[in-house]
């Protein structure tokens, strides 16, 4: 799960199972009582139904949490973390940060910092589109150093600046489900 839709869904549908949740995160649930096979059979096929489905895989379920840290970060936080990402994450999930590393490249077929980028240049690309805010206010909310570092990691990664992107109102943006 990676948006508030989906945790939605995920407690509506543990409710028709009559499963008692104690919360629903982006990218976990727990729930109260020890489900049957039948009940984790009923949820994953509601699931799928919504393009969602269960992970029982723990590598797969690292991976998730990973990539939701990351989400919450850049997507839903206007705080700036302190500390390197590295950091960030071993704190967050308490595993060494090489072994999440390596973890996630093997998994995803990218790195963390190639995620984390793509991220920032997706909140980036929202808030040049939809808030009307200048470049230098977007490199601050963001945390960039400067308006240069924000336009040079923007050029690299969407092949634009992000004033030709703003100029073209068709590009349409990726959802956070396809990055």
């Amino acid at each position: 799960m990676v948006c508030i839709r989906c945790q939605m869904v995920v407690k509506a549908e543990l409710e028709k199972l009559g499963l008692h949740y104690i919360n629903v995160k982006i990218g976990e649930a727990n729930i109260k009582e020890n489900c049957t096979p039948e009940q984790i059979e009923q949820l994953d096929i509601a699931l799928r139904k919504s393009g969602l489905q269960l992970m029982d895989n723990k590598k797969s379920i690292l991976v998730e949490r990973i990539k939701s840290v990351i989400i919450e970060l850049v997507h839903y936080s206007e705080e700036q973390i302190k500390i390197n990402l590295s950091d960030y994450l071993s704190e967050q999930l308490n595993y060494d940060y090489t072994y999440l590393a390596n973890l996630f490249s093997e998994v995803k077929g990218i790195t963390i910092e190639k995620f984390y980028l793509a991220h920032k240049i997706e909140k980036v690309k929202e808030l040049i589109v939809y808030d009307n805010l200048n470049l230098t206010e977007i490199s601050y909310r963001m945390h960039y150093s400067s308006v240069a570092h924000l336009s040079n990691q923007f050029k690299k990664i969407t092949g634009l600046t992000p004033t030709h992107f703003k100029k073209l109102k068709n590009k349409r943006r990726s959802t956070l489900e396809d990055i």
